[in-house]
């Protein structure tokens, strides 16, 4: 059985544990900063966005993850040699001080460093993103102009507790937006059009235990004509009372149980570019993937560890709506992610 919340409340309680755990198709739980009770070196709060067609895509994040920030742009292209570009500048002892917006709905979300800057505004039923970094491809800069819009009705948020006191985390993930506007790099210029490009937003604030591994995954596009996407993970907190699981159909959420990512494994590793397979207990997600493309990256400071591995690919199978209705997904881009972090 899985909680569904369905009306507004407070995140967090006067300890700083979250009030109800469980998940909501619309933004309900109302996070505060001011209410969370643990250290600002545990705060962690950030908004990503990953926009994409069939030939390319862009992943933009900004992030405040209490002893530092971390700001991204990622360029992939998945045409003939697929191959991609991402650069990460550092903040250090950020410490909640980037001011990201307490609510998805909403805000500004903004950074600015040496030769580079992110600008995210939401409000009037769009997402504007726009970025600039100097140097980003060689001496070729990189500037993107793009805005999200017919944003869903319903979405995934989940509130997922640790088992540590104070420890939580809050997150949205919003599938199925169109996409218009450019990304230029150098003399080049990519276009996207609302017909074939779709933007996910994944929108997390919490107070985080140190070593966390999670799988995510994520896809959105066209389904006989139709809006479809999914989202898909697990791996840390207590999910007992929901799962991160759904999937979207013409605007509406569509609840799974649990999904679970056969990753091929070679000598004892992960072998992240050979196919994946995807299976569900309740067999509403039952999925091939044929990666094309790894979007990995390793820092490791030994106390301090991200170890990311993002696959861009397509996916392949059939999935079940609430009402039971089948359907037939067929070389689908999207990206599923191993991500180890100490933090």
């Amino acid at each position: 059985m899985q909680y569904e919340i369905k009306e507004a409340i407070p995140l967090l309680d006067e300890k700083g544990d979250l009030t109800r755990a469980g998940y909501a198709k619309k933004l309900f739980p109302v996070y505060k900063r001011s209410d969370v009770k643990a250290s600002k070196l545990r705060l962690k709060e950030w908004d990503y966005y990953y926009v994409g067609n069939d030939d390319f895509g862009i992943a933009l994040t900004i992030a405040d993850n209490g002893y530092m920030g971390l700001d991204s742009i990622s360029f992939l292209s998945f045409k003939d040699s697929p191959w991609e570009i991402t650069k990460s500048p550092m903040r250090i002892m950020t410490l909640g001080k980037t001011g990201l917006p307490e609510t998805s709905v909403e805000g500004k979300s903004f950074i600015s460093g040496k030769g580079y800057e992110l600008d995210f505004v939401v409000g009037g039923g769009k997402r504007v993103l726009k970025a600039h970094m100097d140097d980003f491809m060689g001496k070729d800069a990189i500037d993107i102009d793009v805005t999200l819009f017919s944003e869903p009705e319903e979405s995934m948020v989940i509130c997922t507790p640790f088992e540590k006191g104070k420890h939580f985390y809050y997150n949205q993930k919003i599938n199925c937006m169109r996409a218009k506007g450019t990304v230029k790099i150098g003399h080049e210029t990519y276009e996207f059009e609302p017909d074939s490009a779709f933007g996910v937003l994944d929108w997390g604030r919490g107070v985080w235990t140190y070593h966390n591994t999670w799988y995510w995954g994520s896809a959105s596009g066209l389904v006989d004509g139709e809006d479809f996407g999914f989202n898909i993970g697990y791996g840390f907190g207590d999910t007992s009372a929901a799962s991160e699981n759904m999937l979207f159909y013409k605007g509406k959420a569509h609840k799974l149980s649990q999904v679970v990512f056969e990753i091929p494994m070679k000598d004892g590793k992960e072998d992240y570019l050979k196919p994946w397979k995807f299976s569900s207990d309740d067999g509403r997600f039952e999925m091939d993937f044929i990666p094309i493309i790894n979007r990995a990256s390793c820092t490791d400071f030994k106390i301090l560890k991200s170890d990311q591995n993002q696959v861009f690919g397509r996916f392949s199978g059939n999935v079940v709506l609430d009402d039971g209705s089948v359907l037939e997904i067929k070389d689908l881009l999207g990206f599923a992610e191993k991500v180890e972090n100490k933090w």
